[in-house]
């Protein structure tokens, strides 16, 4: 059965109805029923009547939500509105949300194996009770398998079970920007009161904060605030504590303290239900033989396998192309092709400069103080192991450094990495920062 758009996959689902009723009952409560969208995992459709809503909802929506789950492979709900409904529908959803990062990340669209069994389920066990045992939850593990999703949809959990529950979301990083700002404007304590009185604090990516001492110091206290006041903290790392070599000791032994929860990499069959999953999320069928060949290509990161599908839905689209055997075979050379991740110059300076707490400017000048040349010197020698760039173009970057400054520098953090752990940490650090981005 091929689908390519939102009226193949009603009339499929119509065919199904007309199973167990006869063709006048479909035409009396069908004729005028419309497919919205598919909204997640949520069927979308519109009617003309509060009367014809109501039979649809009552008599027909199990065997809706049956055919949907049956050309999907996953379980599906059921909207239905009048017209009058659909308009306050899309206002609501283009209403401005004040957490908008939490829009659609949710418990059940969270695809549970093996490999994120646990971390799936103390992020349960604390969105149902939050500021209990698991307090703060630390979840970590590589990019793209899932931790911000857990972590917002402990958000989503407890903002629909208490609507006036205050919640802050932040990235690591962000945090040291908003704080540098209260600073330079004046209104430190306007920044400390957003974050310290909150009942869920959402911390992604602290891994950024790491060897910023203003920042950890400002960190600490929040979270005391926080945990003391009984109030929950979740957060996500792309690494456990203990291997944030500049963490402060104070902050290792909170983050230790309470749950931590690694996700690795998702097995075949986790990752055969995540590609069906993920097309059913944006209307696309594929038989057994695409989604296996998928699951078995893309072996270590969702994120890819939804670019991948991502990018079927564009051949579609697009070029109103049939999805077969080849299609997939070519998005996934495409997204590999994309994928690869050779960090630019301008990121590998600014990533340095960011760890330092310094600017661009200050690494591409002529400042010579020893923070600002130990960070210049590590970003040069990043640049070349990461881009392979010719010492040339390298010291184009940098003012038009001559190429000997380069290698000078590229050999004396070398030898620095040989000789000093902490040095080497810090190398490793800002590395796996670029690498996050």
């Amino acid at each position: 059965m091929s689908m390519n758009s939102l009226g193949d996959i009603w009339k499929a689902v119509l065919d199904k109805l007309g199973e167990n009723l006869t063709s006048t009952s479909i035409s009396t409560w069908f004729d005028d029923c419309v497919p919205v969208e598919i909204d997640g995992s949520t069927l979308v459709l519109q009617t003309s009547s509060d009367f014809k809503r109501d039979i649809i909802v009552s008599r027909f929506s199990e065997t809706i939500k049956n055919a949907m789950s049956e050309i999907f492979s996953t379980s599906f709900g059921l909207t239905v509105l009048t017209e009058d409904e659909l308009g306050a529908y899309r206002e609501k959803k283009k209403d401005d949300d004040p957490l908008p990062e939490m829009a659609g990340y949710t418990f059940d669209r969270f695809i549970v194996g093996n490999s994120n069994r646990f971390a799936h389920n103390a992020a349960v066990a604390v969105a149902e009770k939050p500021g209990g045992a698991y307090n703060p939850l630390f979840i970590y593990g590589n990019s793209g398998l899932g931790k911000t999703h857990l972590l917002l949809a402990i958000g989503q959990f407890i903002r629909e079970r208490t609507p006036s529950a205050k919640i802050a979301y932040i990235k690591g990083d962000e945090f040291t920007n908003q704080l540098l700002k209260s600073i330079k404007d004046g209104t430190g304590e306007e920044f400390r009161m957003k974050y310290r009185n909150v009942d869920l604090f959402l911390v992604d990516d602290i891994q950024f904060i790491a060897g910023k001492q203003a920042t950890q110091e400002e960190f600490f206290h929040t979270f005391n605030n926080i945990y003391e006041a009984g109030h929950q903290i979740v957060i996500t790392s792309d690494r456990p504590p203990i291997e944030m070599s500049l963490l402060d000791d104070r902050l290792m032994s909170r983050f230790q303290g309470g749950l931590m929860a690694d996700i690795q990499p998702p097995d075949i069959e986790t990752r055969m239900v995540i590609t069906r999953a993920k097309a059913a999320q944006l209307g696309l069928i594929l038989d057994d033989d695409a989604v296996k060949y998928i699951a078995d290509t893309i072996t270590t990161n969702v994120r890819t396998i939804e670019g991948v599908i991502n990018r079927l839905t564009a051949y579609r689209e697009i070029l109103d192309s049939r999805i077969d055997a080849a299609a997939v075979r070519r998005a996934i050379k495409d997204v590999a092709r994309i994928g690869t991740f050779i960090p630019s110059p301008q990121l590998i300076i600014r990533e340095s400069a960011r760890y330092f707490s310094l600017s661009e400017e200050d690494l591409r000048g002529q400042n010579r103080s020893k923070n600002t040349a130990t960070a210049r010197q590590i970003s040069m020698y990043l640049v070349r192991t990461l881009t392979n760039l010719p010492l040339k173009d390298i010291g184009a970057e940098y003012g038009d450094r001559n190429h000997s400054t380069v290698l000078s520098s590229i050999r004396k953090v070398e030898e620095l990495i040989k000789e000093d752990p902490k040095f080497a940490a810090t190398v490793r650090d800002i590395t796996s920062n670029i690498n996050s981005v």
